[in-house]
């Protein structure tokens, strides 16, 4: 096996070739080609003169704020991309680290901080997704995406409660996006192939738009085996089964009034490792059990496509619902003793309004959530027990260009909770939350310095279900959780360069942690760095990041046990981007790579720990490529071939529960594959 060193010098390189080489072929390209870059967003006046920021969706609708580093996964990336799992969604990202071999066990830890403490939204959907802490926390078939925005840290007040370390927006495709040019009907069949696994995936979609109504309607379904790591071994319980669907319907009238409601589902119902997310068993417990998991998203909107100076509007209520479904074996016999099931479920909503002035704009408004974690564990006898969680708040974000070169902007929120334990034992807590963030620019047009920073009160969050107790009590109940967020950065720019660099910093206080005592809390700090810089010169770019990621639970460096719904042990990850279209031939070819140094804070054992050994995090060196063709002479199909893993590295991603164990087996990531794509739009 090559050296780290050795690895990346070929990595940088190649990327570097593909880059230099794409250049180069653009020169030669017929001088009456069009080489114009893609459109960028800019800042748009309104009819009285207000400047109105570009809009970046980071969670509940929100827009992001300006002195914050918002990472905005577009649907021209994604297009580009294709991903087939979250990790590849976020590939690119060094901040945000996905743990999890499959689907059903991914995580999503942003600058080290579990995704659970972020504000989490599907379409403004508030998500509540803790349920099984051998499962991930969020079920997603990337197929049915738009865009993807996270807003680590400092996150506006409209963004939703309870945004401890941040924000994230998930937006699911509009007939809209996928409508050709002067069309008002079409669709698309796509078919993809995995040669490590021998997956096959097919989606089906069809969409359009006539007198005021438009309708989309979208299938997408994955099957196939097992794969197999980088050192050639099979991975019991990672094959696929998977079905994701997506319905929407709108009706906008003449004076710009819309009305839309949309339901997505995503099913995962395969055999599994006993413990989802990594190998380890006790007695006769058997490899692999059936995990069945199913999670829907319900959301109605209403807002106005036309608004007015003062008059900008929006309404959602929506219903989100993820449920787990399992059987637990008796250790000593290896008989199944009962099923159980796990459901969380979120009814949540909003009511609020824009007001636009000469200088921004203020956003207020009123939100809610009724939330539900439920157990039913189909025993002799039965053990059902559930925790709810209600919050009403009320709150207010302005986003402002106050003086030239000056943009910044500030608000608040006002939260009250009322909590239900499993032995009906009832809690109240109120509590507020402020942020404030701005940019300036040093150097018009060149350099920017931003910071921001927020206190959020985020109340009692719902513990996991499984591990839910009839014999629960609360004694003096559990504190509400609190957070601090600090950030900075600065960003330069010229001629299609940009450098950027940042520093974080998020401190929670009371998280509950999924344990036998339901009051059991733990305090969290996550602090680092990162830095990044790349060229844009239209048709093509190259990119690199780097983030080093430092997290302590109780003030000892965290692993991936104490971890769980808290962090998960980053340290420095780089990556690697590049891409080029040759656009009178209908090509583009991209890489990626990334970089995972070795990490020995996971040597430091905290005294929750197992007594298993603790093991040091291994460095790895992944590097993928992928060529994409569209004929000209026949825009509506789309060829695509991918290699992932080109040097077959066995590896575990960062982000992934148990490799700093001994004893315990975490899940690889596939080795070397290779995927095919095709599709036809018509």
């Amino acid at each position: 096996m090559t050296s780290f060193f050795d690895r990346a010098l070929l990595a940088g390189t190649a990327l570097a070739l593909l880059a230099n080489a794409s250049a180069a072929f653009a020169q030669s390209e017929d001088d009456t080609a069009t080489q114009d870059a893609p459109a960028t967003e800019e800042a748009v006046p309104t009819a009285n003169g207000a400047t109105l920021l570009p809009r970046l969706d980071v969670g509940a609708g929100a827009e992001g704020t300006v002195g914050t580093n918002v990472i905005a996964i577009t649907q021209d990336e994604l297009e580009k991309k294709q991903p087939s799992d979250l990790q590849e969604v976020f590939s690119g990202e060094p901040g945000v680290a996905v743990g999890g071999a499959i689907p059903s066990t991914q995580k999503i830890f942003v600058n080290g901080v579990d995704e659970t403490n972020l504000a989490v939204t599907v379409d403004g959907s508030r998500q509540n997704n803790k349920v099984f802490h051998h499962n991930g926390t969020y079920l997603l078939d990337p197929a049915l995406l738009k865009a993807v925005t996270v807003q680590p840290g400092v996150a506006p007040a409209d963004a939703g409660p309870a945004a401890l370390g941040g924000s994230m927006g998930f937006e699911t495709v509009d007939a809209v996006d996928l409508l050709e040019p002067g069309r008002n009907f079409g669709g698309f069949i796509s078919g993809t192939f995995d040669t490590n696994s021998e997956t096959y995936t097919t989606g089906i979609s069809a969409y359009g738009m006539k007198d005021g109504f438009e309708f989309l309607g979208y299938l997408n379904y994955s099957n196939g085996g097992n794969f197999t790591a980088g050192n050639g071994q099979e991975m019991p319980g990672t094959g696929t089964d998977l079905l994701g669907g997506l319905g929407k319907l709108a009706y906008e009238t003449e004076e710009g009034h819309r009305f839309e409601i949309s339901h997505e589902q995503v099913r995962d119902d395969e055999m599994r490792p006993y413990r989802a997310n990594f190998y380890f068993n006790r007695g006769l417990e058997p490899e692999i059990r059936r995990y069945e998991l199913n999670r829907q998203n319900t959301v109605f909107t209403y807002d106005m496509v036309a608004p007015v100076d003062m008059w900008d509007p929006k309404i959602v209520l929506a219903y989100s619902r993820t449920q787990v479904e399992t059987p637990f074996y008796d250790f000593r016999t290896g008989e199944i003793v009962a099923p159980a099931i796990g459901t969380t479920a979120s009814f949540n909503g909003k009511v609020e309004n824009k007001f636009a002035f000469d200088i921004g704009s203020v956003t207020a408004g009123v939100d809610f959530y009724n939330d539900k974690a439920h157990l039913n564990y189909d025993a002799v006898p039965p053990e059902l027990t559930t925790e709810r969680a209600s919050n009403i708040g009320a709150y207010a974000q302005a986003r402002l260009e106050p003086f030239d070169r000056t943009r910044i902007s500030f608000g608040g929120r006002a939260d009250h909770q009322w909590f239900t334990g499993v032995d009906g034992s009832d809690w109240t807590n109120a509590g507020v939350s402020g942020n404030i963030s701005g940019e300036y620019d040093l150097l018009p047009d060149f350099l920017t310095v931003k910071a921001g920073a927020a206190r959020v009160w985020g109340g009692v969050p719902l513990a996991e279900n499984f591990i839910h107790r009839t014999t629960w009590t609360y004694g003096t109940g559990p504190e509400p959780v609190t957070s601090v967020n600090l950030t900075g950065g600065l960003e330069a720019r010229f001629d299609g360069f940009t450098v950027e660099a940042g520093i974080f910093q998020t401190d929670i206080r009371n998280a509950r942690f999924p344990s036998a005592d339901p009051n059991r809390s733990y305090d969290l700090d996550s602090w680092g760095w990162e830095i990044g810089a790349g060229y844009d010169w239209g048709p093509g770019f190259v990119r690199a990041k780097y983030v080093n990621v430092y997290a302590d639970v109780d003030g000892i460096p965290a692993d991936t046990e104490v971890g769980r719904y808290l962090t998960t042990p980053v340290g420095e990850i780089i990556m690697l981007t590049a891409g080029y279209t040759f656009e009178n031939h209908g090509v583009t070819i991209g890489a990626d790579a990334e970089f995972g140094l070795a990490n020995d804070r996971t040597l430091v054992r905290h005294p929750s720990d197992p007594g298993s050994p603790k093991v040091a995090l291994p460095a790895y060196e992944v590097v993928n490529a992928f060529v994409e063709y569209t004929p000209p002479q026949m825009q509506n199909i789309t060829l695509r071939a991918e290699a992932r893993n080109i040097f077959d590295e066995s590896y575990t991603s960062r982000a992934s529960y148990g490799q700093d164990f001994d004893g315990v087996m975490p899940h690889l990531e596939p080795g070397r594959t290779f995927r095919f794509n095709a599709r036809v739009r018509f």
